[in-house]
């Protein structure tokens, strides 16, 4: 269990106010690593930040738009300075909240989107690559989707940005591996989150949507703890550029 141990490294991690981003900030935590939490919602925050410390680690709240390179700047540099160094950065900010054919799409939607899921993921990973590559050492992982890895009707913004989300994870591999820095791709599936809420919750839709994977169910938030810890620790210490696809079957029966 040693390899999968944090104890003495610390975590930058976006949209850690909720769902999936709250679970892994809370499991770095609870494998023993300082966290600078990340999000617009200081109250998520301050919850994310109280189970932190439940478990007697430091939790850094930090709001801000990480939508904005300035105050994504602003944002590491407090984190390094609170923290003393980041070793783990975790791009968890994203999310889509409209699903609309794509002769329908508003351009301004998908304006919106690719800068949440992608522009945002390259203001973080372009603000700690100095930091980083002068340590020689660091995990970045990138929370993509499988929505990345095929079509997806009626959410192309969300699949466009995911997809590009995976290729630049592995561009950043092959740039940053021989300075000892990984950078590696997390990609749930359908998950049960408080943004897909009316999805999982319609007695209709909500198995509808998962009837053609393998486990024929949602992913609980919860399940993608340990594939994190695993992306962030020494058990995955010879991997890089990779997409770790967590979907219940979705993709294999695809």
């Amino acid at each position: 269990m040693s390899l999968f141990d944090l104890t003495g490294r610390t975590a930058f991690v976006t949209g850690a106010s909720r769902g999936i981003g709250r679970v892994i900030a809370v499991a770095f935590a609870d494998a023993g690593a300082d966290v600078a939490l990340v999000a617009r919602s200081a109250d998520g925050l301050a919850e994310t930040a109280e189970a932190v410390e439940a478990v007697d680690r430091t939790a850094c709240v930090i709001a801000t738009d990480v939508t904005s390179y300035d105050a994504v700047a602003d944002a590491a540099a407090e984190a390094i300075d609170r923290l003393g160094h980041v070793d783990i950065v975790v791009n968890n900010a994203g999310g889509s909240n409209f699903m609309v054919p794509f002769s329908d799409l508003r351009l301004s939607g998908w304006d919106k989107l690719l800068q949440l899921n992608l522009s945002s993921a390259v203001y973080v990973c372009r603000a700690f690559a100095g930091h980083l590559l002068e340590r020689g050492t660091g995990s970045v992982i990138n929370v993509a989707s499988v929505a990345g890895l095929a079509a997806a009707p009626t959410m192309s913004p969300y699949g466009a940005s995911k997809a590009a989300l995976i290729s630049l994870t592995k561009t950043l591999a092959a740039e940053w591996g021989e300075a000892g820095v990984r950078v590696n791709a997390l990609c749930p599936g359908w998950t049960a989150t408080a943004l897909n809420r009316t999805l999982w919750e319609d007695p209709v839709i909500g198995p509808a949507t998962v009837a053609t994977s393998a486990m024929k169910r949602w992913a609980s938030p919860e399940e993608m703890a340990g594939p994190a810890v695993f992306l962030a620790s020494d058990a995955s210490s010879f991997m890089t550029g990779q997409t770790l696809i967590v979907d219940g079957g979705q993709t294999i029966t695809a």
